[in-house]
């Protein structure tokens, strides 16, 4: 193996990033900000000196391409925005790992490998500002859903296609983003965990099975709003009542789906007094499976003890529609690849889905053989500015991105086949 990869590089880069666009609080690059294009400014001086060609797409996606023999491209991936008061690593440690992986290619090949190697800094990942994820993978894949985000607001009321405007991106036209995947014979992408399933077991390292897919609902249930005082247990039509008994029954439901997650992650009640019966109460519902079918039983679970309870209660329900995406399985062979390279990296390697989404995900769904690596989180936090990961837990997930990126540019050498 190749001994010119220097996680150590990537480790001050993500230091000087740090520094560079993070306070008290955390990090502060929210997408379409400054201080994001700060940091993406940033990044294109990590660059110099590099036999690359940088541009930015029609999403606003940033690619970094190091052509190859062949224009078939093996893609790293990850995204420099983040939450506010974020963590150091989210996102920013896959793109500079990747980063140094490019700068590793190019020293053993001589500014010319076999196939051409291509790094992107996704477009706002988070969605952070305007509540809608993976904005940039989501044009590049086409399965950006333009009348629905074209509605998005910020908290200052200013729309998605206003703030894309403000940093040269024409909204009309981001799908154009897809003729990128043209030549993408792999996508790899490697992020901190943002759980405790490694950290659990005591290991750096992960490869990962896929994103869950999500069920994302709003439940209302309506009732008689009523004095508190006056009206007798027996005669109340209470929406709060059956909108508890929710909130128990999600855990029976994910217990029974092996391998799923039910959050409750809202709840207001009108008219919101204490001395009133709750007339309305509504929840929201959050579902995420591996498995397309485990998620579409979960999701009739849900309902049909909605129903039950808003009955129990004399009450009426109603669902709507939040936002909802399908289990996105990673490629198989890529994946033996990503758990190879990890037992290699470190020892033991464990194989595990990935709760949150990612833009990994956009690449799979549009047909890209994609995998992704997690390593170690700890204390199994994300979205905080107390995310943190061990250096040398790093370290290895960068020797680990590099050996992966060796073994898919065989793979994809050979065909797709089986090295």
């Amino acid at each position: 193996m190749a001994t010119s990869i220097d996680p150590q590089r990537t480790i001050r880069d993500l230091q000087d990033l740090r520094s560079l666009t993070g306070d008290g609080d955390g990090a502060q690059r929210v997408a379409f900000t400054p201080t994001w294009l700060a940091a993406r400014a940033w990044f294109r001086e990590r660059l110099a000196g590099l036999p690359v060609k940088v541009h930015q797409d029609a999403a606003g996606n940033v690619w970094t391409t190091l052509r190859g023999a062949s224009d078939r491209a093996v893609v790293l991936g990850s995204h420099i925005d983040s939450v506010p008061n974020g963590g150091w690593l989210d996102g920013c440690l896959g793109l500079l790992a990747g980063l140094e992986v490019l700068r590793r290619v190019s020293v053993e090949h001589a500014g010319k490998p076999p196939f051409t190697v291509r790094v992107v800094d996704w477009a706002d990942e988070e969605g952070a500002r305007f509540g809608k994820s993976l904005f940039g993978s989501a044009a590049c894949s086409g399965n950006l859903d333009l009348d629905e985000a074209r509605r998005l607001t910020d908290k200052q009321g200013v729309s998605l296609p206003e703030a894309l405007a403000a940093v040269g991106i024409d909204f009309e036209r981001v799908k154009e983003s897809g003729s990128e995947r043209a030549t993408a014979a792999a996508y790899l992408e490697l992020h901190i965990e943002q759980g405790p399933v490694l950290l659990d077991l005591d290991l750096p390292l992960g490869a990962v099975l896929g994103t869950f897919g999500v069920e994302r609902h709003a439940i209302t249930f309506h009732g008689q709003a009523a004095h508190s005082g006056s009206t007798p247990m027996n005669r109340r039509r209470d929406a709060f009542l059956a909108a508890g008994k929710m909130a128990q029954e999600i855990y029976a439901i994910a217990a029974r789906s092996g391998g799923g997650v039910c959050t409750i992650g809202s709840c207001t009640t009108k008219p919101g007094i204490v001395t009133s019966v709750v007339e309305e109460c509504r929840i929201t519902l959050d579902q995420r499976h591996l498995d397309a079918a485990a998620l579409a039983r979960m999701h009739a679970e849900a309902r049909a003890a909605a129903s039950r309870f808003a009955a129990e209660g004399n009450v009426e329900v109603s669902w709507e529609r939040l936002w909802c995406i399908a289990p996105a399985p990673f490629h198989p062979e890529l994946i033996a690849f990503a758990d190879e390279a990890v037992r290699e990296t470190c020892g033991t390697s464990h194989r595990l889905p990935s709760g949150p989404l990612h833009d990994a995900a956009e690449m799979a769904m549009a047909g890209v053989p994609t995998v992704m690596l997690f390593v170690q989180s700890l204390k199994g936090i994300s979205h905080n500015k107390i995310e943190d990961t061990r250096l040398e837990h790093i370290d290895l997930a960068v020797r680990a991105l590099d050996r992966l990126t060796e073994k898919t540019m065989r793979w994809v050498a050979s065909g797709g086949r089986s090295h």
